[in-house]
């Protein structure tokens, strides 16, 4: 069984529908769930993004759920429940993590216990019958702050290095953990960079990311310099990628930058590509350090207020936007067999529909199985 946190998310839908679509095992998944029905419909949540309900029911037998958390002791498993799943599992997916970028307590949670804790599972699954593999899904922003760069991914982990926010903090901590806790595993660490949309059709379930673009390019004035690269990649490449490389038996390598590489768009390549499905882009690189201390103040304002949520958002991510880096993906895309489709591509269709939905999945409730 290949055990999966994190599957029921917007990025593990994307790997579970390939890991369906290129083994044949059961595959396990951590869910925080009451009984098997409420962890059914949490799966369908992001999974009808790909599927029809009648593809769903045909793979449902497939899925094993496991009721943990991993925000608890030994994952909130009873000892019999612990065993049985170190028993059963033949490698672990671990795509779970915390996002929070303001929050020090919920990265630490989830991205430090929780990782930990399902180190402790690896561990005595290697005890009970062995580990085929551990696979991390980290993030580029374990690289800190940088500056105008090509980080390769044997380079980007600098303990001198300072962050940008407790998730990229906490994510480079468990990398290290990791590697130190599970010396005789076969371990990977796998870290995409800003994930966004899909190359094959405009419809997404995840839109904080999705949001900022859009009201970044609905903004009377960019404040980026154009020639600014931006380090996205589409979901359904990354997807294909995570599952490619977990059940890769023999990877050549142990870090994979899930990234656009030095194929990143630049931002007037961006602007070009909304023309006529927004106003003409602008750019105002001078007015970057102004943009900022807007977005501090707005991040500042009562939470009440219309205006707090934008600049909460803008906060998070303006850092990993302006940076001007992007992460060599020559071994991903080597692994993968091709490259990830380019932003400026599929942008325009993912802003109108987004926009268009005011950034709401319109989710279809589950029928009863047939």
């Amino acid at each position: 069984m290949i055990l999966v946190t994190g599957g029921t998310g917007f990025l593990g839908s994307y790997a579970v529908s390939r890991l369906i679509a290129s083994s044949t095992g059961p595959i396990g998944l951590l869910v925080r769930a009451r009984d098997d029905r409420a962890a059914t419909e949490k799966l369908w949540h992001n999974l009808q993004l790909h599927w029809s309900e009648e593809t769903f029911w045909k793979h449902h037998p497939r899925f094993v759920f496991v009721p943990g958390d991993l925000h608890e002791d030994r994952l909130g498993l009873s000892e019999t429940a612990w065993a049985a799943t170190a028993e059963r599992t033949d490698s672990i997916l671990h795509i779970a993590a915390s996002l929070n970028r303001k929050s020090e307590k919920a990265c630490l949670n989830t991205n430090l216990r929780g990782t930990l804790s399902l180190v402790t599972l690896a561990r005595e699954a290697v005890q009970r019958g062995g580990l085929s593999r551990f696979t991390h899904v980290s993030t580029v922003a374990v690289a800190g702050q940088r500056s105008h760069e090509v980080v390769q991914e044997d380079q980007a982990i600098d303990w001198d290095r300072s962050d940008y926010d407790p998730y990229g903090r906490t994510k480079k901590f468990a990398e290290h953990l990791v590697t130190t806790l599970l010396p005789d595993v076969s371990t990977l660490f796998l870290r995409p960079s800003i994930v966004m949309g899909d190359s094959r059709f405009p419809q997404t379930t995840q839109f904080d990311m999705v949001r900022a673009f859009c009201e970044l390019a609905q903004l009377p004035v960019v404040p980026l310099d154009p020639e600014t690269r931006l380090d996205i990649v589409p979901a359904d490449w990354v997807g294909d990628a995570i599952a490619t490389l977990h059940l890769d038996p023999n990877p050549g390598y142990r870090r994979y930058h899930l990234a656009a590489g030095e194929g990143a768009p630049k931002a007037r390549e961006i602007a070009d590509a909304l023309r006529g499905t927004a106003h003409a882009l602008r750019f105002a690189p001078r007015l970057a350090r102004p943009f900022d201390w807007t977005v501090r103040a707005m991040n500042r304002l009562p939470r009440s207020h219309p205006l707090q949520p934008l600049g909460a958002l803008m906060k998070v991510f303006w850092p990993y936007i302006e940076y001007d880096t992007v992460f060599d993906n020559t071994r991903a895309v080597a692994a993968v067999g091709r490259a990830p489709t380019p932003f400026p591509r599929y942008c325009a269709p993912l802003f109108q529909w987004a926009t268009s939905q005011r950034y709401v999945y319109p989710h279809q409730p589950l029928g009863a199985r047939p």
